[in-house]
């Protein structure tokens, strides 16, 4: 089986040292620690962490290079995510969620993980990015909370 790639917006991070989004997270990134999925982030992701505090700094230095992938902005991202935007599936003040939707459109990534419930993990959004992508002729996106994501017992 060929191996997961999973876009990780900046609340998946945070979500480590969250009680309440404590135990998906650190699946997750278990997960990427093992090699099983591999870790894509953005340019955004980069400087969303840098005004983080310092331990999510640091955990995300923490993270094994051999399994993350960067995605670097591109004008067909910044493209596609003005024109979700432009068509109000949320408002200006979340174009950086709209970046992150984008990014991990354009790139392909198997699923969008986020503890965002007001602007990305959210049916109606979901909804409006992938009717949006379907429309310019890319793939529907996958978004989840890391807890939709979770492994239980022995998956089978």
């Amino acid at each position: 089986m060929k191996k997961q790639r999973l876009y990780f917006d900046t609340s998946v991070f945070g979500g480590v040292f969250d009680e309440e989004f404590q135990e998906a997270s650190k699946q997750l990134f278990e997960r990427v620690a093992s090699g099983e999925i591999t870790c894509v982030y953005s340019e955004v992701t980069e400087t969303e962490i840098l005004r983080a505090p310092k331990h999510i700094q640091d955990f995300f230095k923490s993270l094994p290079l051999e399994y993350t992938e960067k995605i670097e902005a591109t004008d067909e991202i910044l493209t596609l995510a003005t024109k979700y935007i432009e068509e109000k599936v949320v408002g200006q003040t979340s174009f950086d969620d709209c970046l992150h939707i984008a990014t991990a459109t354009v790139c392909k990534a198997d699923i969008l993980a986020s503890w965002n419930f007001k602007h990305i993990v959210n049916i109606y959004r979901i909804r409006g990015y992938n009717s949006i992508n379907t429309r310019l002729n890319y793939t529907n996106l996958e978004i989840r909370s890391p807890k939709e994501i979770m492994l239980y017992g022995n998956n089978s």
